[in-house]
């Protein structure tokens, strides 16, 4: 057996840098947070992916997202027809590292990931969640070990997560966005910039309420797009290279729905969902810090936006590591998502488009809702 399916040692020296929690499905996501594990890790109870911890008289509900570069989770109570963060975590553990290469989980980011899903589960555990879903993505759809990391998962967190597909990851994505959608505007085009894919979800409402909704995933993401062109300066030629590869995948997509037309004809709004967009607004107001309650819901205006990416691109590591919004984490990766946001508004031409700090794991709260009968 790989040493990275082997037991592992627990540091309990973790600590959460906390932001305030607001709103109905506005619940704040810590920029790489870590929490102290709390109580021993040992013994855990086995649960499924739509399990319990907590006791089912007061109802507490978990969504966790295990996506190719990062590992977030938040934790709510329903409140009427939303519900009312309580607690939330997110780390980059970059679970993908190195994949498109080996076809492989790296031993070094499964170990990454088993610290940050037993801060989730021994967060779970304090918040006596009754209710919960935890999802992995396209780093767990195509790994060749993906399997066997999650069989260790749930032997050593009690989190047995489902892998979803695709299409239910960008279906997820746009319930996650539904409230911030303008009712008013029939067509809605919500992205979601992963570390290992790119998802898009079309929604056209028509005049008598029905809704069509069709969805595509690109197996490019951050990550991939990374690995594959470098993590340091770009030349505009690499940049504009990563653009046309992003762009001729979105074409076949578009060529069945014709939403090219709905946007020269004004009727679409669009959504971006992803550290990307996120890191772009912060760049773009000019944060210190990040600012969830400045981010969420934004409007951006998309050539400026493109500038800002092609900006970033011209720099160097160490220059989009010292912006507050992006740092060292992130540096290497933000210039793949502007380019992968350049093709979706390049195929797309809106004139902006709107941020949300939210997404996959906001729909999986909404749907344990829907559940409650």
């Amino acid at each position: 057996m790989a040493r990275g399916l082997e037991s592992r040692r627990t540091d309990p020296s973790r600590r959460l840098t906390r932001r305030s929690v607001n709103g109905c499905g506005e619940g704040a996501t810590p920029r790489d947070g870590e929490a102290a594990p709390g109580a021993a890790v040992g013994n855990r109870p086995r649960a499924t992916g739509a399990g319990r911890f907590g006791r089912a008289s007061d109802e507490v509900l978990a969504a966790l997202d295990l996506g190719t570069n990062n590992c977030r989770l938040l934790v709510a109570r329903p409140d009427g027809v939303g519900f009312r963060v309580i607690d939330a975590f997110s780390r980059i553990v970059r679970l993908g590292q190195g994949l498109g290469r080996s076809g492989q989980l790296a031993d070094d980011a499964i170990e990454r990931t088993l610290d940050a899903l037993t801060v989730c589960a021994a967060k779970m555990r304090r918040r006596q969640v009754t209710r919960f879903r935890a999802v992995a993505t396209q780093a767990c759809r195509s790994a060749g070990n993906g399997a066997a990391f999650l069989d260790r998962v749930a032997a050593e967190t009690g989190l047995a997560l489902q892998v979803i597909t695709a299409e239910e990851e960008a279906a997820l994505a746009l319930a996650g966005c539904r409230p911030l959608l303008d009712p008013a505007v029939p067509g809605a085009l919500v992205f979601d910039i992963g570390g290992g894919s790119t998802e898009i979800a079309w929604q056209w409402t028509g005049p008598e309420g029905g809704r069509a909704v069709a969805a595509v995933s690109m197996p490019i993401g951050v990550v991939t797009l990374a690995e594959h062109y470098g993590g340091d300066r770009f030349t505009a030629a690499d940049y504009e290279g990563m653009v046309e590869e992003v762009a001729v995948r979105l074409l076949a997509f578009e060529a069945r729905h014709g939403i090219a037309d709905a946007v020269a004809g004004g009727v679409v709004q669009m959504i971006g969902t992803s550290g990307t967009v996120t890191t772009l607004a912060g760049v773009r107001l000019d944060l210190p810090r990040y600012n969830r309650d400045r981010v969420d819901g934004l409007y951006l205006d998309v050539p400026d936006t493109l500038g800002i990416g092609r900006r970033l691109a011209g720099m160097d590591f160490e220059g989009r590591a010292a912006h507050p919004c992006i740092g060292r984490d992130r540096a290497d990766l933000v210039v793949a998502g502007c380019a992968i946001l350049e093709a979706i508004c390049r195929v797309w031409p809106v004139p902006r488009l709107r941020v949300a700090d939210r997404g996959v794991r906001e729909g999986i709260l909404f749907g344990l809702l829907a559940q409650q009968g």
